[in-house]
């Protein structure tokens, strides 16, 4: 079997169980340097949505500025693939973004006299389909008389980027009894569901096969 015949027939992934989370399948006769290829890309190679910058207008917290950014950056963000596009594959070619490539979340902590911890579900995003996978993701505590106010702008990126795009924890184990099967487990972090994740891969690594099929045909001629 060529990846060809793999991306074209996917009976060759039984579906041994699935939740909204998580995924198992079996390769059936799928070579190992195919099963390898699709583990790694929907490790790192799926886009998901993460904060890329951020705009610290007030922060008065225990935490650094740095610090606040790097924690608004790890929170795993919903994301809607066909509404958006990468930003180096945008028509708008522009490094600042548009709407078709980036959206803005912000956080207004306000004032509070009490000692309280700011959860995600603070985060107010601009777009709806992208959001925080969940609402109680702690991002800072804050003292009495502290505040908060934050402009957050996120894009799709990958993993091999950096690991705040990975789309999902994935583990490969290749069955003692039959070689030629391969069970590989997806658990998605949650900005896409693990069909997604694995479809999403199948579709990337066939991609960087043909561009790679390209590059030999240009040489040898």
């Amino acid at each position: 079997m060529d990846f060809e015949d793999f991306h074209q027939d996917l009976s060759s992934l039984e579906v041994i169980s699935k939740d909204n989370q998580k995924i198992a399948l079996k390769l059936k006769g799928v070579p190992l340097q195919y099963a390898n290829a699709l583990r790694r890309v929907c490790l790192n190679g799926v886009p998901v949505f993460a904060v890329d910058t951020v705009d610290i207008i007030e922060n008065s917290s225990v935490l650094p500025d740095e610090g606040l950014a790097h924690r608004l950056g790890l929170i795993p963000l919903k994301t809607d693939l066909s509404r958006f596009n990468e930003p180096s594959k945008c028509e708008c070619q522009s490094e600042t973004g548009c709407s078709n490539c980036k959206v803005m979340l912000v956080l207004d902590s306000g004032d509070s006299d009490v000692t309280r911890t700011v959860l995600s579900n603070e985060l107010s995003s601009e777009d709806d389909s992208i959001t925080p996978i969940s609402d109680k993701i702690p991002i800072v505590e804050l003292a009495p008389g502290q505040r908060i106010k934050v402009e957050c702008y996120a894009r799709l990126g990958r993993g091999t980027e950096h690991a705040k795009w990975n789309s999902a924890n994935v583990s490969m184990l290749t069955e003692t009894d039959k070689d030629d099967e391969r069970i590989l487990t997806v658990e998605s972090t949650g900005a896409l569901n693990p069909e997604q994740i694995i479809l999403s891969g199948v579709e990337e690594v066939g991609h960087r096969l043909a561009e790679f099929k390209d590059t030999i045909d240009q040489i040898s001629e």
